[in-house]
C-alpha cells in the first residue's frame, strides 16, 4: 500500500469534510424541503463533487478515485431524492466529461452509492436521527456497505484494469473511506442536531450543553485527522487572522496553534513572504473561489521547500465570506524532478553542454536580424572512435570532456555552446563578425594544441573547426551552416594524418610499456616474416603489409590491463576470455586508420590454427589469410628462442621440434617445412 496513495486519499477526504463544514454553515440554516432548497443543493453537491473530481487519485488510462461516492452516499442518506438526483446527473456527466478507460465505471460507483444512500434515507434515517447514542456502528457499516459495492464496480474495468485497481486500492478504501463516510455523516447529523438545538436552546438548557458536549466530541474527531495528515492545513477569517491549525502547520510556523491563533502573515513571515501569502488570500477571496497556488518557503530550521497550496473560502447564511481554509502539499521532491527532467531535455549528460535539442530553438531563436552578424563554428573531434577503439570508451569520454571544457572555457557569455551529436560541436556566434570569429577559431586551436588537465592528467586534444558568418536578413542560415561545414571538412583533412600518426605513435608506445611485446621482438618478427615472404615469392606490396602486420600484430593488447598481461601465473577462465578479444579489437583500430586497413585481417586472423581451433572465427586450413599463417609461425618461434620473465629461451632445435610438433594441427605444415629449411636453416649457415 503506497504511502502515497494513503496520503491523496487522506488529502481528498479531507477536503471533503472540510466542504462539509461550509455546507453546515450555510446551507443546514435554510429549511430543506423547500423546492429551490433543494435544487440549489442539489448543484451545490454536484460542485462539490466535480471538485473532489480534479482532487483525484489517478491510475493509468484515465482511472481516478475520490470521495465522490462518500459525497453522493452521504447525501442520499440525508437530504433526500431532489438533491441527490441533481448531484448524481451533475457528477456522472462530468466523469462522463473527464473521459477514460474508467468513465463508465465512474459513473456505475456513483448511481451505486446513491441508491444505497436514498434506500437508508427511506427506511433508517428517521431511526438513526431518534437514536440518542450508538448510532457509528450502523453509520460505519452504511459506508462499509457503499464501498464494498464500490469496489465490486471496479470489476467493470476493462483489460484487467478492475483486478490491478482493486490490487491497488482496496486496503486504503476499505479503511479510510468508511471512516470518512462515519465522520461527514457524523458533521452532518452534528448540524441537524444543532439546528434542532437552537429552536429549543429556551426549552432546555441541559439539553443545549449535551449538543455542545457532542459536538466539541465530533469536532475533536475532526482535529485528529487533520492532525494526522502531513499536508499543512489551517484556516483564517476574512481579515487573514489565523483562526486554527493542524499540528502539520504548527511544525511548518515554529509556533503552536495557540500561540498562531490572533497572528497574521505578518507576525509570522519575512516582509517579503507575507506580503506574497497576504496577496494571494486577497486575491482569493475578491474572486470568491479556490484558488491553487506555488510557492518557496522556509522553515523555521532554515530549509527551503516548494508549497502547493489550495484556499477555499468559506461563508456564513447570507453568502458572505467568513475567511478562508488552506491545504499546503509539500512538492520539493517532485519539483526536483522536473527541474532534473528539464535540464536533461535540454543538456548533453556527459559534458554539461547544451544539445542538439536546445541547439534547434536557439538556432531559430537567433536567426533574426536583431542578432546580425550572425557567426557559426562547427567542430569535430579527431580520431575519437581510435581513441575510443584503442584505449577504451572510458578515455574517449574524457577527450569528449576536455574539449567541452576548452569550448566553455573560450565562449563568450552570449554565445550558444552545444554538442550537437557523438563528436561533433557547435558554436552560436550573435553580433560576431567572420574576423571576430576567426579570431576565436585560433583561441580555440591554441588551447587545444596545449591540452586540458583533467582530474591531474594532460589530455592531449584535437578539433577541426569551420567557420562561416550570415550578414544579410535575406540569407539562408542553412547555406551559413553548409559553409561552416565545409570549412570544417577541409581542415580535417589537412589535420588528419599528423593526428592519427601521433595516435599511433601512442598507441604502439603504450604497447610496448604494457605487454611483455617489445620494440625488438616486433623487429625480429618483421625480418623473419620478410624472409619467409621472399622465399614464397610475395610481392613489395604484400612483403610491405607483412612487415606492418608483424610489427602491429598484437595491437589490440592496449585494450587489456597491464597486470594482466604481465601476469606469471596461469590465467583464470574469465582472464584467457579478456586477453581472446585483442585480435578484434586490434581489427577495429586498424579499421578506423585508412594506411592500417588492408592488414586489419591479418591481425584478426593472427591467432587462428590450420585445424580450426583457434579464435576468433574458428577458420580452417587455407581459409586463414596466407600473411597470418606466415606470421602465426615467426611469432610462435621467436618467442620460443627468447628469454621471458617466466621462462628461459629454447634452443633452436627444440624450437624446430616444436613447430615439427605442431605442424598440421596449429601451425600450416607447408609453410613449416619451408621456414625450417629456407629460413631457419639458411639463417644458422650463413651464421657458420
Amino acid at each position: 500500500m503506497s504511502s502515497e496513495l494513503i496520503k491523496d486519499l487522506l488529502f481528498n477526504t479531507a477536503l471533503l469534510l472540510i466542504i462539509s463544514i461550509v455546507y453546515n454553515l450555510f446551507f443546514i440554516r435554510f429549511n430543506s424541503r423547500k423546492k429551490w432548497v433543494e435544487v440549489v443543493l442539489g448543484l451545490f453537491l454536484g460542485g462539490v463533487g466535480m471538485l473532489l473530481m480534479m482532487n483525484t487519485v489517478s491510475f493509468a488510462n484515465g482511472i481516478i478515485f475520490d470521495t465522490r461516492s462518500v459525497l453522493i452516499s452521504v447525501s442520499g442518506l440525508f437530504l433526500g431524492y431532489i438533491p441527490t438526483i441533481i448531484a448524481t446527473l451533475l457528477i456522472s456527466i462530468y466523469r462522463i466529461y473527464l473521459g477514460g478507460g474508467g468513465a463508465l465505471t465512474g459513473v456505475l460507483v456513483t448511481v451505486t452509492s446513491a441508491l444505497i444512500g436514498l434506500i437508508w434515507y427511506k427506511y433508517r434515517l428517521q431511526k438513526i436521527l431518534k437514536k440518542q447514542n450508538q448510532i457509528w456502528p450502523e453509520l460505519y457499516l452504511f459506508g462499509l456497505l457503499v464501498h464494498i459495492a464500490m469496489l465490486v464496480c471496479m470489476l467493470t474495468l476493462p483489460n484487467q484494469q478492475g483486478m490491478v485497481a482493486l490490487q491497488a486500492i482496496t486496503l486504503p478504501v476499505l479503511i479510510i473511506y468508511p471512516l470518512g463516510s462515519l465522520l461527514l455523516c457524523l458533521v452532518m447529523i452534528q448540524g441537524l442536531k444543532n439546528r434542532e438545538a437552537e429552536k429549543n436552546l429556551r426549552q432546555s438548557r441541559e439539553n443545549y450543553k449535551h449538543l455542545y458536549y457532542e459536538y466539541q466530541k465530533k469536532e475533536s474527531l475532526l482535529r485528529s485527522l487533520l492532525d494526522s495528515l502531513p499536508d499543512l492545513v489551517f484556516y483564517k477569517d476574512k481579515e487573514c487572522v489565523y483562526l486554527g491549525c493542524n499540528k502539520a502547520f504548527e511544525g511548518f510556523a515554529g509556533k503552536t496553534m495557540d500561540e498562531l491563533v490572533g497572528l497574521t502573515d505578518f507576525d509570522i513571515f519575512d516582509l517579503e513572504m507575507a506580503t506574497l501569502f497576504r496577496k494571494m488570500d486577497l486575491i482569493m477571496m475578491n474572486e470568491k473561489k479556490s484558488r491553487r497556488n506555488e510557492e518557496i518557503v522556509t522553515y523555521p530550521d532554515g530549509r527551503e521547500v516548494y508549497l502547493e497550496t489550495l484556499k477555499t473560502p468559506y461563508y456564513d447564511h447570507n453568502g458572505q465570506i467568513l475567511g478562508l481554509i488552506g491545504v499546503s502539499r509539500d512538492i520539493t521532491d517532485r519539483k526536483k524532478t522536473e527541474a532534473e527532467i528539464i535540464y536533461l531535455g535540454q543538456h548533453d549528460a556527459l559534458t554539461g553542454l547544451h544539445n542538439r535539442s536546445f541547439y534547434e530553438k536557439e538556432r531559430k531563436r537567433l536567426d533574426h536580424p536583431d542578432y546580425l552578424p550572425l557567426s557559426l563554428i562547427i567542430g569535430d573531434i579527431n580520431g575519437l572512435k581510435l581513441i575510443n577503439d584503442a584505449f577504451g570508451h572510458g578515455e574517449g569520454d574524457k577527450l569528449l570532456i576536455s574539449i567541452a571544457k576548452i569550448m566553455e572555457d573560450c565562449a563568450r557569455e552570449q554565445d550558444v555552446l552545444v554538442r550537437t551529436g557523438g563528436d561533433e560541436f557547435v558554436m552560436l556566434l550573435p553580433q560576431t563578425s567572420y574576423r571576430q570569429a576567426g579570431a576565436l577559431v585560433e583561441k580555440l586551436k591554441i588551447a587545444c594544441d596545449e591540452g586540458y588537465k583533467l582530474e591531474n592528467e594532460l589530455i592531449i586534444t584535437s578539433i577541426s573547426l569551420g567557420y562561416a558568418t550570415k550578414t544579410r536578413e535575406h540569407q539562408l542560415f542553412e547555406k551559413t551552416f553548409k559553409l561552416a561545414e565545409e570549412s570544417m571538412y577541409r581542415k580535417k583533412l589537412l589535420e588528419y594524418k599528423s593526428f592519427h600518426s601521433a595516435i599511433m605513435d601512442s598507441i604502439k608506445t603504450t604497447l610496448f610499456e604494457k605487454s611483455n611485446e617489445t620494440e625488438e621482438h616486433a623487429e625480429r618478427m618483421a625480418d623473419l616474416a620478410k624472409q619467409l615472404g621472399r622465399v614464397l615469392g610475395l610481392d613489395q606490396e604484400e612483403l610491405v603489409s607483412l612487415e606492418l602486420v608483424a610489427t602491429l600484430h598484437d595491437i589490440g593488447k592496449i585494450s587489456i590491463d597491464s597486470k594482466l598481461l604481465k601476469k606469471n601465473s596461469p590465467l583464470t577462465e574469465a582472464e584467457w576470455a579478456e586477453i581472446k578479444k585483442h585480435p578484434e579489437v586490434g581489427y577495429r583500430i586498424a579499421q578506423t586508420v585508412p594506411e592500417l586497413r588492408k592488414i586489419s585481417e591479418y591481425i584478426l586472423c593472427h591467432h587462428e590454427r590450420w585445424d580450426g581451433k583457434g579464435y576468433p572465427q574458428g577458420l580452417k586450413g587455407e581459409e586463414i589469410p596466407l600473411l597470418a599463417r606466415i606470421l602465426a609461425i615467426v611469432d610462435a618461434y621467436d618467442a620460443m628462442t627468447q628469454d621471458r620473465s617466466y621462462r628461459r629461451a629454447m634452443s633452436q632445435e627444440d624450437a624446430i621440434a616444436e613447430l615439427q610438433c605442431h605442424a598440421g594441427s596449429q601451425f600450416d605444415p607447408t609453410l613449416v617445412a619451408v621456414f625450417i629449411d629456407d629460413v631457419i636453416e639458411k639463417n644458422s649457415n650463413a651464421g657458420d
